[in-house]
């Protein structure tokens, strides 16, 4: 009898813990491991035949519970745990197949309309956004959407305004005349892409501002030389505030172009004060006439034809109220043909709607107050 019962469960190495598994499975080397990180593990041991290895795909790293109480799963389990398995058996050359991992198949999504698909295939990369200017592309139509009525309908309003004020007085042409010009400003650079840019529109109205000043305090038979020297100052002016910008020389470039032009044309609309008070009623109201036709749903060509048509009647018509009589006509049609090259600049290329109530009232206004003063001075 001794004290010490269990002696003989014990290691002869005193200093060894206590293992369960000494007496069950022999010490043997290591098998070769395909995979350094990977270490082995007591079922593995159990089986020295590489086909039973192979079962057992997936298998509890580290030490386990007694596994004489367990049974050897079936035939059918241990094929479906190789089907999902994610880590390779060790110890035996396994097929093909078991480090095949199931690949997602990329789905288009549905566009819009449920036809194509409104983003391309997924990859790892990223694809970018079909914008629907290249979709229009794409489908042969135009990628350009005009202003529509309601932006038209503020010209026509904004038109009639220039009209009546043209005919009280040269202060009461002035009132909506600034109001177009802060406008043509604002929208031109809305429609460049580049927003906010408050000390573009501010620069640019700042010059309409003085050209309006320079012909007031010039008179009408200097007015030329009152705006194109305003237009010089202001282009020099640009060109100063963009050299000293810190921004890519491209990005100058680029701001430098658009504060010029958007000035140009807020500048150009002082024509309208540099006219003769009839003329710009007849001009103004072919435009507030043409406008509003051009957006009529009809075919591009022919609502061009039915928009200078109504701008030439409209051209008679206030033309027999001012006495210019049926040379009015070709005034009329000549400022309407300015005014639907302004529409057209201000639905390019999917604007947005903010470009339509701004760029799309004041572009069309603004591109006929040229042909108003110079065929107003020709036609007397």
């Amino acid at each position: 009898m001794t004290d010490r019962p269990h002696e003989g469960s014990w290691n002869e190495n005193p200093h060894d813990g206590y293992n369960p598994y000494a007496q069950q499975y022999p010490q043997a080397p290591a098998p070769q491991q395909p995979y350094p990180h990977q270490q082995a593990w007591p079922a593995q041991q159990a089986y020295d035949d590489p086909q039973d290895a192979h079962q057992y795909t997936q298998q509890w790293q580290g030490q386990t519970w007694d596994t004489q109480s367990h049974t050897r799963p079936s035939a059918a389990a241990a094929a479906s745990a190789a089907e999902t398995a994610y880590l390779p058996p060790v110890g035996a050359q396994e097929p093909a197949a078991a480090h095949a991992q199931p690949q997602p198949q990329p789905q288009p999504a549905a566009g819009p309309s449920g036809g194509d698909p409104g983003y391309g295939p997924a990859t790892i990369a990223g694809n970018a956004r079909v914008t629907d200017a290249q979709r229009a592309r794409a489908e042969g139509r135009s990628p350009v959407i005009e202003p529509g009525m309601q932006p038209a309908a503020l010209t026509a309003l904004l038109g009639l305004l220039l009209a009546g004020a043209a005919e009280l007085g040269t202060y009461a042409l002035l009132v909506p005349l600034v109001v177009l010009q802060a406008v043509t400003a604002a929208g031109w650079f809305r429609l460049n892409g580049m927003w906010p840019a408050r000390q573009g529109i501010a620069l640019g109205f700042a010059g309409a501002l003085a050209a309006d000043a320079a012909v007031l305090g010039a008179g009408r038979e200097n007015a030329p030389a009152a705006i194109l020297g305003t237009l010089g100052v202001w282009v020099l002016l640009s060109l100063v505030l963009q050299l000293r910008s810190h921004a890519d020389p491209d990005e100058r470039m680029y701001g430098l172009m658009a504060t010029v032009a958007a000035a140009a044309l807020a500048i150009v609309a002082t024509g309208y004060l540099a006219a003769a008070p009839h003329a710009v009623a007849v001009g103004a109201a072919a435009v507030a006439v043409a406008v509003p036709a051009r957006a009529l749903p009809l075919p591009t060509a022919a609502s061009a034809v039915v928009s200078l048509l109504a701008a030439a009647g409209a051209g008679i018509a206030v033309g027999g109220m001012t006495g210019l009589g049926a040379k009015g006509a070709l005034l009329g049609a000549g400022a309407a043909v300015c005014a639907l090259i302004g529409h057209r600049a201000a639905g390019y290329d999917y604007p947005s709607r903010f470009v339509h109530f701004t760029a799309g009232v004041a572009l069309p206004l603004a591109a006929a107050a040229p042909v108003v003063w110079v065929l107003g001075r020709a036609l007397g």
